[in-house]
């Protein structure tokens, strides 16, 4: 008996740190809907991340009912419902026509109708209880295993480009983080559907975590290539675009003496000048072409 109250109270323990945990993570998205909200517009942002999250909740918060002994599912889920419902509206409010018509086919055929679908077949086609809380929570795995896996994308992304800017460090130890509470919840309530997910989500965090340790000092490096790439890209404009034809390009610390319109020195009369001012020097190996104005009084 001493064990079983053992179990229970860590049990409360983890589950209530998983809700404090969880709640910080349903809130990260904030800026991104505050500055959406800023700018009238959704930008290049898509509902997709926030429509499967509110069909996860969804499916968490049915099982939860079902299985009658998990009330800390019911409160976090419950919560999570209602933050990514908003979210959601927000994006509906403020996005293009095309976007919007997307992302409400996307709502009805998810969040309404295959929800409804997975309701309807595990109420009545399924009549023992034990098997329902079953069927239900292997769906919320296959559900979760398929959420925690979508950052794979992002992973393989760090790998390639060898940048750390699209995996946020903070967001990626707090799920690391979320998924250990959870592991805890789910291992002394004796709930495999909810322990299983979560031993995924721990692994993908600790691997994002270990990319961001690998590749964080590479930014630097990185935005240095693209000055240069950039300074390089600069200079071949300039000798495509110079009207002189010239053979040499110059680096940053040239100085320029005279300011001359190109186009008064193609609409200029070659008879103003004289043969030596007209005449290259050639001075340290290098051709320069020096010009001067004659004045007419």
């Amino acid at each position: 008996m001493g064990i079983m109250i053992t179990q229970h109270l860590l049990s409360l323990i983890f589950g209530v740190l998983g809700n404090a945990i969880s709640f910080c993570v349903f809130l990260a998205p904030l800026p991104t809907f505050y500055r959406i909200y800023k700018k009238k517009s959704t930008e290049s942002f898509q509902s997709l991340p926030y429509q499967v999250s509110l069909f996860s909740c969804m499916l968490w918060l049915y099982y939860a009912l079902i299985k009658q002994d998990a009330f800390l599912l019911i409160t976090i889920n419950s919560f999570g419902c209602v933050v990514e419902t908003l979210y959601i509206t927000m994006f509906f409010t403020y996005a293009t026509r095309d976007k919007r018509i997307s992302a409400m086919k996307l709502f009805v055929s998810m969040n309404v109708a295959l929800f409804s679908l997975i309701i309807v077949v595990t109420r009545f086609a399924v009549k023992d209880l034990e098997l329902q809380v079953s069927v239900v929570g292997w769906i919320c795995v296959a559900i979760s295993v398929s959420v925690f896996a979508a950052p794979l994308t992002i992973v393989a992304r760090v790998i390639k480009t060898k940048s750390v800017e699209f995996m946020p460090f903070t967001l990626s130890f707090f799920l690391t983080i979320s998924a250990v509470m959870w592991f805890g919840y789910g291992l002394f309530l004796h709930d495999i559907c909810i322990t299983i997910p979560n031993v995924v989500g721990f692994v993908l965090g600790m691997v994002q975590m270990i990319l961001y340790g690998i590749y964080r000092n590479s930014k630097e490096s990185l935005d240095i290539e693209k000055k240069i790439n950039s300074s390089e890209q600069q200079l071949r404009t300039i000798v495509v675009m110079s009207p002189l034809g010239v053979s040499e390009v110059h680096p940053v610390d040239v100085m320029v003496t005279e300011s001359l319109d190109p186009l008064s020195v193609h609409h200029e009369d070659p008879s103003k000048f004289t043969k030596e001012e007209k005449e290259p020097s050639i001075e340290d190996g290098k051709c320069h072409v020096e010009t001067t104005r004659r004045e007419t009084v």
